[in-house]
């Protein structure tokens, strides 16, 4: 209990409502009773999606909000509508779900959002990084607190045994949800939840080891961020949003590895994907840029101009372009006279008077 009270005073949060994202299972269960138990002047919001995925998803759902009543825990059931996927169902899933409960979140006027990733599912996140060859960023895993969607999602539990969690219940005489796909090798998060105790007993390398490797990653992932959002604040200009600027010649200066996180955050950023481009294609623009040949290229949404001397970052729209004409664009520049004298490639052109609509 300890380590939710720790938690939330590291991470400085007030606020007097927390949504708990609650699926049945003996992880999810025991947080969202240990932050009734130890946070007795915040209101408790249990939410569990009903993803439809199994015959028995719905009956679940009912069975956690038995128990929220029990403890008188507010419940809402969150369904998964729509057509469900036949490939590629792990990954989609967990979007759909993190999807359901951000935006039940935002409507709500409620700003955090806490989940039961505990110690094991740090430790095979990390091995599934490994696996696919995940750099830096990839490797450093879960954060205790991030961001999705506006919300701050609250990790309070990544340093516990998950069978403390169930030892947490069954004190309690409570029982759980047992996930059958929590046994199916077809999924690789399964295969590494199998792998651990044998990594362990073959090499001593445990979940608690593991761990503490994030952590280190984690510690030098920050100092880049950090690096980066200087950089941004102070070098790189925002224009409107659709786009960004830097001098080209001081983009040759910074270190090869800030270059690479700093576009990467502007292209996630401008196009508002989920994740930064793969690592293979970013560095192969990269390497391109630097060449006296380059003019532009497209990635991720955006496409990115050498002109004038300077970088530009541009957000791509789908639909076809049409030419801006040159009585807008006068007009555009009366309202922001800031523009006036620059020189402006005709892809930001576009899209400053297709924002302006």
């Amino acid at each position: 209990m300890q380590v939710i009270k720790d938690f939330f005073v590291k991470n400085n949060i007030k606020d007097k409502k927390i949504a708990v994202g609650v699926s049945g299972g003996a992880d999810s269960l025991a947080l969202v009773l240990m932050l009734k138990e130890v946070l007795e002047d915040v209101e408790i919001i249990a939410l569990t999606v009903d993803h439809g995925l199994r015959p028995s998803s719905y009956d679940e759902a009912l069975y956690v909000e038995k128990i929220m009543k029990t403890y008188k825990i507010e419940h809402h059931i969150l369904k998964w509508e729509g057509q469900k996927p036949t490939v590629g169902i792990e990954e989609k899933a967990r979007n759909a779900r993190y999807n359901l409960l951000a935006d039940w979140c935002k409507n709500n006027d409620v700003s955090y959002l806490c989940v039961a990733h505990h110690l094991y599912d740090q430790a095979e996140t990390f091995l599934m990084r490994i696996e696919r060859g995940s750099g830096l960023f990839g490797l450093s895993s879960m954060n205790e607190v991030s961001n999705r969607d506006g919300i701050k999602i609250l990790r309070p539990l990544l340093e516990v045994h998950p069978d403390s969690l169930k030892n947490y219940l069954t004190n309690k005489g409570i029982d759980w949800v047992v996930d059958e796909s929590n046994f199916c090798d077809d999924f690789l998060r399964v295969r590494m939840r199998n792998f651990l105790p044998i990594l362990e007993k073959e090499t001593g390398i445990s979940a608690y080891k593991l761990s503490e490797a994030v952590n280190n990653l984690q510690r030098t992932k920050s100092f880049i961020e950090d690096t980066v959002e200087n950089i941004i604040k102070n070098h790189i200009h925002n224009w409107n949003n659709v786009c960004y600027s830097f001098d080209f010649s001081s983009f040759l200066t910074w270190h090869k590895e800030i270059r690479f996180h700093t576009l990467g955050f502007l292209i996630k950023d401008l196009s508002g994907i989920q994740y930064t481009p793969v690592s293979e294609d970013l560095l192969n623009l990269l390497n391109k840029m630097v060449s006296n040949e380059f003019e532009s290229a497209t990635l991720g949404g955006c496409i990115i101009i050498k002109y004038d001397l300077r970088i530009w970052v541009v957000k791509e729209y789908r639909e076809k372009e049409q030419n801006y004409s040159n009585e807008a664009w006068n007009e555009f520049i009366k309202e922001n006279p800031s523009v006036r004298g620059i020189k402006i490639p005709h892809k930001l052109k576009i899209a400053l008077l297709k924002e302006k609509k």
